[in-house]
């Protein structure tokens, strides 16, 4: 229920009698997006561990196994360099029509391109058919996923309480390891299956239940109100025209801080899960389950991480924590391989889930730190334009880290360094984006 707070604070919501939303509103709301943006990961992780357990072996069967793996990988990669286009394309829909009918198309596209992945034929029976298919599908959840978590986030910021951003903004960022563990889950539940029995029709069934979920993330988001604050856009029709258009021009600043804030929260995650399942299973020799186990204890750890730094970043600045976030990260990506590479299973399964919980330091700031960085006028654009352009950079990094690995006689150093480089990126993001914050203008009665 909308109610009046003249109390607002500038810069920490509306003011002047302008209507906002009570915190069990803001709860709602909040709780949507984490719903659907849970969903959207799963659907788009279930892809990683995909590629690195099954698409190498039955979409790419006419090349060796480095090059299946690679071509995998890029297949991987190539729904990041869609997803820039989804950020253009349902950043115009969400600052000109509005955050919500932009997040209920974003969460149909994904669901459906999820559950067809299911039903394709392997190359075994259509050929050089097969990974085309799948490219186009990797393509859809690609330009879906573009326009989801930025406009998941704006809603969930512009209805949050005064001084409440950064919890609100969080719950967004749970919906990553939820995701990761509903994909993990499904995929280590499946691979119990005989090995005839996965290959056959096993690996299917996890994305043929992204059509049952599908249902219930549409129907939690249908019963989100509007951003009040996009209400107020409307109500003074203060709206950008092309607003990724105007994000380039007028706010480039902001947008390449805010990329580089987000690299390591993306990319770095990528390296401990897809790249680290190939990695461990390919490369070390160890059970394929274990690798996937190991992400399931990642992910518990990091939604205890994402919750906690979400509040901190109310007293500190989601700035700070995300240049704390960076630091933490370079320190222990060489230590990291090195735990590993032990192959001691509880070792391996300690080692992920640390490093995860400290890549999530940064991610779990990376919606309240972006939200900042952009007026209300352009958010969701920006923020979506922020997050996929960083993400397009790094997509292809599981492909990049096996070819380094390659290419350096199966030594783990240069896949450490590549991670102590994104850590530094993401530092300095942080201590900028810290500095740059806009404030919500105040509105008139």
């Amino acid at each position: 229920m909308k109610q009046t707070d003249p109390s607002t604070l500038p810069g920490e919501g509306p003011a002047d009698g302008r209507a906002v939303v009570t915190g069990e509103e803001a709860g709602k709301v909040a709780f949507a997006a984490f719903v659907g943006t849970a969903l959207e990961w799963y659907d788009y992780f279930l892809f990683g561990t995909a590629a690195a357990l099954v698409f190498n072996r039955l979409f790419f069967t006419s090349l060796d196994p480095t090059a299946a793996t690679l071509a995998a990988f890029a297949t991987f990669g190539v729904g990041f360099a869609a997803r820039p286009l989804g950020a253009v394309l349902f950043g115009w829909l969400g600052d000109r029509i509005g955050r919500r009918p932009a997040l209920l198309i974003t969460v149909v596209a994904i669901g459906v391109a999820t559950g067809l992945i299911g039903f394709l034929p392997t190359h075994a029976s259509i050929g050089l058919a097969a990974p085309a298919l799948l490219v186009l599908l990797r393509l859809l959840q690609g330009v879906a996923v573009g326009g989801e978590w930025g406009g998941a986030v704006t809603l969930a910021v512009e209805h949050a309480p005064p001084g409440k951003r950064g919890r609100y903004a969080a719950l967004p960022q749970v919906g990553s390891p939820v995701g990761t563990l509903l994909s993990s889950g499904a995929f280590a539940l499946v691979l119990l299956l005989p090995e005839e029995s996965f290959d056959a029709w096993g690996w299917r069934l996890p994305f043929l239940a992204a059509f049952p979920m599908l249902l219930v993330a549409v129907y939690i988001r249908r019963r989100v109100e509007e951003s009040p604050l996009f209400d107020e856009l409307l109500r003074h029709d203060d709206r950008a025209k092309v607003p990724a258009l105007e994000v380039f021009r007028t706010a480039w600043l902001p947008l390449l801080v805010a990329m580089a804030s987000a690299l390591l929260g993306i990319g770095g995650f990528y390296l401990l899960t897809t790249f680290m399942i190939s990695y461990g299973a390919d490369t070390l020799g160890l059970d394929r389950g274990l690798m996937v186990n190991a992400t399931l204890v990642a992910a518990v750890a990091e939604i205890a991480v994402i919750l906690v730094m979400g509040r901190l970043a109310e007293r500190l600045g989601p700035g700070r924590v995300t240049m704390w976030g960076g630091l933490a990260s370079a320190l222990f990506a060489f230590p990291l391989f090195w735990l590993i590479e032990t192959e001691n299973p509880v070792v391996v399964v300690l080692a992920v889930t640390a490093g995860i919980a400290v890549v999530s330091v940064a991610y779990a700031v990376t919606g309240a730190l972006l939200t900042e960085l952009f007026p209300a006028r352009l958010r969701y654009s920006g923020v979506a334009l922020a997050y996929n352009l960083a993400g397009a950079l790094t997509g292809f990094l599981p492909a990049l880290a096996t070819a380094l690995l390659d290419a350096g006689g199966g030594a783990s150093w240069p896949v450490a360094l590549l991670m102590v480089g994104l850590s530094l990126i993401t530092l300095v993001g942080g201590v900028l984006g810290g500095r740059m914050r806009v404030t919500d203008p105040v509105a008139t009665a």
